[in-house]
């Protein structure tokens, strides 16, 4: 479901990118609805039947780490990233467009970071030849490679933003850049909880 307003510019290379998020994003919502029943099937295993499937948990914090990387990328073209904003409403316009162009080119820089960093961590995996240390011995490269992905998106897609807010801020189109970038607004905010 998107968000009650745009927030990437609207052409071919976003509506891609877009399609790219929603697939992963329908794909992290499957895993977890079978992810979920797989519990189910170890909790009442371990009560009942005295059995235990073996992995579960690690499968589980795995799942956590990539599903997390991708509502990133999710939550940003959805505009439901929270934003404290209890200042930025006072500034005029042209100050609440900087702003909001800094922000975006902050998270871009954390994204880009994060991504840096978890390529380091999946290159030394796969170098070290690195297994996890329970009954699975999963090695570790596999889950890593789509975490690491999920991170990549994010970077790409933050950087795609901040670009285009940047581009915004330096035509000094203030009012687009603030309707797209900056927080959703109360009546925004009513209208997306009103969709769900």
């Amino acid at each position: 479901m998107r968000a009650v307003r745009k927030v990437l510019p609207e052409n071919r290379a976003t509506s891609v990118l877009e399609r790219v998020i929603d697939l992963a994003t329908l794909a992290c919502g499957w895993w977890l609805l079978f992810f979920s029943l797989i519990t189910c099937v170890e909790i009442l295993g371990r009560k009942f039947f005295g059995f235990s499937l073996q992995g579960v948990d690690e499968v589980g914090s795995y799942t956590f780490a990539i599903v997390t990387g991708f509502g990133f990328s999710y939550a940003l073209v959805c505009a439901g990233h929270t934003r404290v904003d209890f200042l930025l409403s006072r500034f005029p316009p042209r100050w609440r467009a900087v702003l909001n162009a800094a922000a975006m080119v902050t998270l871009a820089a954390m994204a880009a970071f994060a991504a840096y960093r978890g390529w380091h961590v999946l290159a030394d995996s796969r170098a070290l030849v690195s297994t996890a240390p329970t009954p699975l011995a999963t090695p570790l490269w596999w889950p890593q490679s789509i975490w690491f992905s999920a991170y990549a998106l994010f970077a790409l897609t933050t950087g795609y933003a901040a670009a285009h807010a940047c581009l915004l801020l330096f035509r000094r189109d203030w009012r687009t850049l603030n309707a797209r970038y900056g927080p959703q607004t109360l009546a925004e905010e009513i209208e997306a909880e009103a969709k769900l």
